[in-house]
């Protein structure tokens, strides 16, 4: 079991640390959440039933430890999201993930959820299982969040 445990936090660990840093928008909690995600995962590891796959049941756990931590200290922090034109004509690759990650933090927690996920590169089936919520749904919502930030990011890049 242990082999098998190092193998899941190998693999799994980065996405779910991404996961939560896109939830909840500060590294030193992110890594918090997601470590006590695992230690989850060890915990019920051998109640797993095979129902859905293991990561699907690992991105729920998360998500159900992210929206617990945020309920229980009712703070997400809202960043400083720039508005204004940037001082430097092209931002860095590092300052456009921050900035995503500033605008992933402002949306509505389901919003959150789905599109860590879906950067994740998790199928839509997946992501509707893990939310609760129709594939035509996610669908939906998925282009609506992308859309969201495509104009965040026009108007940042400006």
């Amino acid at each position: 079991m242990d082999i098998q445990f190092e193998e899941i936090y190998a693999t799994y660990w980065q996405k779910i640390y991404r996961l939560c840093l896109a939830y909840v928008n500060d590294a030193d909690w992110a890594k918090d959440i997601a470590q006590d995600t695992f230690i989850t995962v060890w915990q019920q590891l051998p109640k797993f039933r095979n129902e859905s796959g293991i990561g699907t049941w690992i991105f729920r756990i998360a998500s159900n430890h992210c929206l617990r931590q945020v309920e229980r200290n009712k703070r997400i922090p809202r960043s400083d999201v720039q508005t204004e034109i940037p001082d430097t004509s092209e931002p860095s690759i590092e300052d456009k993930t921050t900035f995503l990650y500033q605008c992933i933090a402002e949306l509505a927690e389901t919003d959150r959820l789905i599109i860590s996920l879906e950067l994740e590169d998790i199928k839509q089936a997946e992501i509707a299982q893990i939310v609760g919520i129709s594939e035509a749904n996610t669908r939906v919502r998925i282009h609506r969040i992308k859309e969201k930030l495509t104009q965040k990011f026009t108007r940042y890049e400006q």
